[in-house]
């Protein structure tokens, strides 16, 4: 059960905003109150990202130690407070992922060279956050200049970890039509991010 909001917070990213200031100031019951306001979501994201429910509650929990480190980066001025709580819970959701497995397709590995930048986390440089939520702004400006289709496969492909031949048979398409799809949506998302860089 959440805390009561305050009364002079309507706006639920206003309340998250304070929250993350709290945590930067090493705050114990603003952490607590966070994870109560936005775990289920998180863990949502982290199913979707690794697969698995297990695997997804390590996720979280490895998330909100890094949110802990580095509440003290987050800009609100660069993205909404839940967007960049995400950004955190995919990169650490990608990572374990990454540790678990050896075998990855290649579209996975193209993207990741994409979204190299926006995935960091862990680096000593306190400016890597701040510089992840411009990158997820961006990414997420490029996204949506792709059509359906394309976003939908490489959403797929990055998200799921899945190659060509299993999102060919999961979406029933051609094999050569998926691998068109994901290869110019790769290549307009690179076209547009490094306009942002």
């Amino acid at each position: 059960m959440s805390p009561p909001t305050p009364a002079y917070s309507l706006n639920p990213d206003t309340e998250l905003m304070e929250l993350l200031d709290r945590v930067a100031q090493r705050d114990a019951l603003a952490l607590k109150a966070l994870y109560e306001h936005t775990s289920s979501k998180l863990y949502g994201l982290a199913v979707r990202v690794v697969g698995n429910r297990e695997w997804a509650e390590d996720v979280l929990q490895e998330a909100f130690m890094t949110i802990w480190r580095a509440a003290g980066d987050y800009r609100a001025t660069l993205s909404p407070p839940m967007a960049w709580l995400g950004l955190i819970v995919r990169s650490r959701g990608l990572d374990f992922l990454r540790r678990r497995t050896a075998d990855r397709s290649g579209v996975t590995q193209e993207l990741d060279e994409v979204m190299a930048e926006t995935l960091e986390g862990d680096s000593p440089n306190p400016m890597d956050t701040t510089h992840a939520s411009q990158q997820a702004w961006a990414l997420h400006q490029c996204m949506g200049r792709l059509d359906n289709r394309q976003r939908e496969v490489v959403s797929l492909a990055y998200l799921r970890d899945l190659s060509h031949g299993e999102l060919a048979e999961q979406l029933k398409l051609p094999l050569g039509t998926v691998k068109t799809w994901i290869r110019r949506g790769l290549e307009q998302l690179r076209t547009c991010m490094a306009r942002f860089a």
